[in-house]
C-alpha cells in the first residue's frame, strides 16, 4: 500500500471495462504519442472483446505476462503495469533477437493526480518482483529517447540504458532506448 492508501494487485479478467478506460484515458496524455506505440483512435476501435482477452491474459494464473493495477481507496483503477516474459531463442516486438529470458516492462501509466505519491514505485516493485519469482535473468523496458520524465523514474527504480537503441521506422530520426535491471 503507498502512503496515499492505493494498494497494488494484479489485474483481474473482469476489470476489462476499467482496464480500457485507463488504457484510453492513457492515451489521451499529452505524452502519449513518446509513451506508447499505439495511439488513442487505434485502442479506441478495439473490440471489447480484445479488451476481455488483454485483461485475462495478463490476470493472476495467466503464464508470460501480468499486469498490475494501482487501486485507489473507492475502487477507482489509477496506475498500471505489466510484465511480459520474454523467452531466450525468440524474436521481441521489434525484431531483435532474444538471447536470454527476461522480462519486458510496458504499459506503465499512472494518472497525473496520483502521481509522485509513490504509485509507480509500488507498481515497479509488485512487478519486478513477479518477474524475479518468474526466473528471468533480467528485466528491460524501451523509453523513447526524448521521454526525460519516464527516464528519470525509471533510473530511480533502478534501470540503466543498455546502449541498445530502437529505431521507430517512422521516417525520421526518433528512437527509442532499451534501459535495463539485472538481477542482484
Amino acid at each position: 500500500m503507498t502512503k496515499a492508501g492505493v494498494v497494488v494487485r494484479t489485474v483481474r479478467a473482469e476489470e476489462w471495462p476499467a482496464v480500457k478506460e485507463l488504457r484510453l484515458f492513457a492515451l489521451q496524455d499529452p505524452v502519449a504519442h513518446l509513451a506508447f506505440l499505439e495511439t488513442y483512435e487505434e485502442a479506441l476501435a478495439r473490440p471489447d472483446e480484445f479488451w476481455q482477452g488483454r485483461a485475462a491474459g495478463a490476470a493472476d494464473g495467466a503464464p508470460g505476462a501480468r499486469q498490475f493495477v494501482a487501486e485507489a481507496p473507492g475502487g477507482d483503477l489509477v496506475g498500471t503495469l505489466t510484465v511480459l516474459v520474454e523467452e531466450a531463442g525468440t524474436v521481441d516486438w521489434a525484431g531483435f533477437p532474444v538471447e536470454r529470458r527476461q522480462g519486458h516492462v510496458v504499459g506503465v501509466y499512472v494518472r497525473p493526480q496520483w502521481r509522485g505519491g509513490g504509485v509507480s514505485r509500488a507498481l515497479f516493485d509488485a512487478g519486478l518482483g513477479w518477474a524475479w519469482d518468474s526466473g528471468v535473468e533480467r528485466v528491460r523496458l524501451i523509453v523513447h529517447e526524448e521521454n526525460g520524465v519516464a527516464q528519470a523514474l525509471y533510473r530511480r527504480v533502478g534501470f540503466v540504458p543498455s546502449g541498445v537503441t530502437v529505431p521507430l521506422g517512422h521516417g525520421d530520426d526518433e528512437a527509442e532506448l532499451e534501459f535495463v535491471l539485472e538481477r542482484s
